[in-house]
């Protein structure tokens, strides 16, 4: 795991992780509109 957290910096690694969080949250919302709107 040291070997690749030589390679990426540390702000790409918050960037990775800010676009996954914000993902699954976008995702989370859309699928709750789909749910809602079958009932």
């Amino acid at each position: 795991m040291s070997d690749m957290e030589e390679k990426l910096p540390r702000t790409l690694w918050i960037r990775l992780v800010i676009y996954i969080a914000v993902g699954h949250v976008f995702a989370g919302f859309i699928w709750l509109l789909f749910e809602v709107g079958a009932k």
